[in-house]
């Protein structure tokens, strides 16, 4: 009898608190948390929720104060700084609000900076890139440099970027948080292929019914407790 395989993201009693001056500010409270490889889960909560800091959390940009998290089948919490980064660089894409693109660089020289931290030939490096650039539609627009390209397509560049290494999970932060309607229908129906298609795992943290609604689960962060 065959057994399901591992989920990609488990997290049992994860806690996390900021300290502010003399106080200390709670953030996370027990978080418990299983995702499926394949999963499209998007994360939502008003903000102030502790959505994003669970998300940074998960993707190895921050630390939790307690708690056991196991992603794509290593126990994070307990890497080094130097490992973290080369996990990191191995196991997860990020998307951001606001792209976090190159200004001087082009679209191509974007997408393969991931790339630059790899064993990769330069030969195979161009052959990632432009497969990543295929995908998200953008094969003509590489040597643009981002003020040559709209909001929508620049976030296409940041999720060929994301993609380009391969990535275990997809962990993407209000990605259509800056778009207009358009736009972000464009990206939102691009990461639902990447997750349909492609079989890619993707978190997203969303404060947008109609970006949730493209996600296969939701779960609400409330005062930085999960109501599933």
């Amino acid at each position: 009898m065959s057994h399901p395989p591992p989920p990609i993201v488990q997290i049992e009693g994860l806690y996390k608190s900021y300290r502010r001056g003399d106080q200390v500010i709670p953030v996370l409270e027990d978080i418990s948390l299983s995702v499926p490889q394949g999963q499209f889960l998007a994360l939502m909560g008003p903000s102030g929720s502790g959505k994003t800091t669970l998300l940074n959390i998960v993707a190895g940009l921050d630390r939790a104060d307690a708690g056991r998290l196991v992603v794509a089948g290593t126990e994070i919490g307990g890497l080094g700084e130097v490992d973290l980064a080369t996990w990191r660089a191995r196991h997860v894409g990020f998307i951001f609000q606001f792209y976090n693109l190159i200004p001087v660089l082009t679209a191509f020289e974007n997408v393969e900076l991931p790339l630059l931290l790899t064993p990769l030939s330069r030969q195979e490096r161009r052959r990632h890139v432009a497969l990543s650039l295929d995908l998200v539609g953008l094969e003509g627009r590489q040597h643009h440099t981002p003020s040559q390209l709209s909001g929508g397509q620049q976030q296409r560049v940041a999720i060929a970027r994301a993609l380009v290494t391969d990535p275990t999970l997809i962990a993407a932060d209000e990605p259509t948080g800056d778009l207009d309607k358009a736009s972000a229908e464009e990206v939102l129906e691009l990461l639902a292929r990447l997750n349909s298609d492609h079989g890619k795992t993707i978190i997203m943290v969303t404060h947008d019914p109609r970006a949730a609604a493209r996600a296969s689960r939701v779960i609400n962060l409330d005062k930085g407790v999960l109501v599933d």
